[in-house]
């Protein structure tokens, strides 16, 4: 757990050193939510019905623009090969790699998302569910990212396969996500959706670091 501890706080100082780096995806999820009633239609309530698939389409690209660079400066300053032989359990250190890149893109695109739900017309009263399901849905993002992310990482340009690789896998999460807040707009019980998002971020939290661990140790040659 140290090691762990270490890790991230080693990560944080480099994001905020390197502020390019998460500044760019919540400046592209801004751009997609604006230019979206300029491309469509300005009329509030057809924005208000669309409102949750944007929100969470921008979310999505703009968590995968960062997806790249998760392992790669690692690679080239020679700090990869490092964790691949620390004394540390490998899928622990993966965890601590992937919440730092989920508080540099999900949890800010959290932040926004009341900026995005008023500039869409989105019904405050569904506020909190968006919320929740950024909450749950976001980290899931990161979590799933992460294994294309660790199998391209030592390709040239692979972060063009990263997209490829990672939306198949995050469809379920788009669809139960804006289901949920479809349903509370309606007024239906919005329960089910975020129980199942909920079981997505269990099962990932689980399974994937050491997906990830396997995946560098392949991609590395390790």
């Amino acid at each position: 757990m140290n090691a762990a501890w270490a890790l991230l706080a080693r990560d944080l100082r480099l994001a905020l050193r390197q502020s390019g780096d998460w500044l760019m995806p919540l400046g592209f999820f801004l751009l997609v939510v604006t230019l979206f009633p300029l491309a469509i239609t300005p009329e509030p309530k057809k924005l208000a019905v669309m409102a949750p698939g944007v929100i969470w389409v921008g979310a999505l690209l703009a968590m995968l623009l960062s997806l790249d660079s998760l392992f790669r400066q690692d690679l080239d300053d020679g700090s990869l090969e490092q964790l691949l032989v620390a004394p540390a359990p490998l899928p622990l250190l993966v965890l601590a790699k992937v919440a730092v890149h989920w508080l540099q893109t999900g949890f800010c695109l959290v932040l926004l998302a009341p900026v995005a739900a008023v500039m869409l017309f989105l019904d405050m009263k569904v506020l909190p569910v968006l919320i929740g399901t950024l909450l749950l849905g976001t980290p899931v993002l990161s979590l799933i990212g992460a294994i294309a992310a660790a199998l391209t990482v030592a390709l040239r340009r692979g972060g063009v396969l990263v997209p490829l690789i990672t939306l198949p896998l995050l469809v379920p999460v788009i669809v139960f996500a804006t289901g949920a807040v479809q349903a509370a707009a309606a007024g239906m019980p919005v329960a089910g959706y975020l129980a199942l998002l909920g079981a997505f971020l269990v099962l990932a939290l689980t399974l994937v670091p050491f997906a990830v661990a396997a995946a560098l140790r392949i991609a590395i040659g390790g």
